[in-house]
């Protein structure tokens, strides 16, 4: 089953598998500090969803011919619209950092836009192919994109994850532009996005706090501007070489979810600008081993997924660690194969194994 594919992308994956799991271990001890009996429970969950539950999606993803994907995209997308949409039921769903995004099940917790990030970027690869032809007409490209966009933006906003519809954004829009959209549309979506996010700026006034916070670091440095700031001092903290693995001091109660969103500056606090390159090198052969399998995919639509795909997971990367250093405001996007968070890191394998599939079936 794995003799064709890109033998260069499932290695570095599993590197950049383990590479998290380590700093991951090591941002957990801030945790340790505090809660003995959840440092092992956090410990024990990613490693489950990291090496059974992750390695088995993986496989599934990389078993499963990419064209069943084609076939069932309608039924994909709108079943993870559905799907993520249960969160609205309280009965269902979980509160946790001023919004619902997830649904319990008791013991654990799932994300379930995580599963609407790979289905909208499907449907708009299968959307691409189906009217390759009429694709440069607005009625069958400009048109059904705004529309499925605007149905996944209005459950992502009122589930207040921006930094999710940002990924999608970004993904859809180059499966939209690689679908070979004409560039008067793109210019509309551009200008149609930023006034779309001006109006949101509005009606959710903590993006605001945001923006300000981004804008000037020490506006609110005991609250909104916390986390920009402790990960600024983690991360130049760190020097060329860091403080040495498992020797963060901002892990323990100064950054926010050192686990979470949080764990690149702990990365650079511990291994300093070495180990910020490392990651950036292991992005950059992910990133380009998944547009080099797309591009030389046998089909369109092999293509067009699998452009999807690494956007999505470059994006995460792009955006949290963008965040962290501050470059744009926080959005609370978890750092692919890294953050805690069992959904997103299944999610992730998942996708890398479809990449692995489209690679199997190359023009090369």
């Amino acid at each position: 089953m794995f003799s064709k594919i890109d033998k260069i992308l499932l290695v570095t994956t599993i590197v950049t598998l383990f590479f998290g799991l380590i700093i991951f271990g090591s941002a957990a001890l801030g945790v340790l500090a505090i809660n003995e009996a959840k440092f092992y429970s956090v410990i024990k969950s990613q490693l489950i969803f990291a090496l059974v539950i992750g390695i088995i999606a993986l496989f599934i993803g990389a078993s499963i011919p990419y064209s069943f994907y084609k076939k069932y995209a309608y039924y994909i997308f709108i079943g993870a619209l559905i799907f993520t949409a249960l969160v609205f039921i309280p009965k269902l769903s979980q509160y946790h950092g001023g919004a619902r995004r997830w649904i319990d099940l008791g013991s654990i917790s799932i994300q379930p836009s995580e599963s609407l990030k790979l289905a909208f970027t499907i449907f708009m690869a299968f959307w691409c192919v189906r009217y390759r032809n009429k694709f440069r007409d607005w009625k069958f490209g400009l048109l059904p994109y705004f529309v499925g966009l605007g149905l996944v933006s209005v459950v992502m906003v009122l589930q207040k994850d921006f930094g999710t519809l940002a990924v999608i954004l970004m993904s859809s829009f180059a499966v939209f532009f690689t679908g070979g959209a004409r560039l008067k549309h793109i210019l509309i979506m551009i200008v149609i996005s930023v006034l779309g996010f001006s109006a949101l700026l509005y009606v959710r006034p903590y993006m605001m706090e945001r923006i300000k916070t981004f804008i000037n670091p020490s506006y609110d440095d005991r609250g909104a501007s916390w986390q920009s700031n402790q990960s600024l001092i983690a991360i130049g903290a760190g020097g060329l070489f860091g403080r040495g693995l498992g020797q963060s001091i901002q892990k323990f109660t100064y950054l926010p979810e050192p686990i979470g969103d949080s764990v690149f500056a702990v990365l650079g606090e511990e291994l300093g600008l070495a180990g910020i390159i490392i990651i950036f090198i292991l992005y950059g052969i992910l990133g380009f081993r998944g547009y080099f399998i797309s591009f030389n995919s046998e089909d369109f639509f092999g293509l067009l997924l699998g452009v999807g795909i690494t956007t999505i997971i470059l994006s995460q990367a792009l955006v949290n660690i963008s965040a962290m250093l501050g470059v744009i405001p926080l959005t609370g996007i978890p750092l692919p194969f890294v953050s805690h968070g069992g959904t997103a890191l299944v999610a992730s394998l998942f996708e890398i194994g479809i990449l692995l599939n489209i690679s199997k079936k190359q023009n090369i």
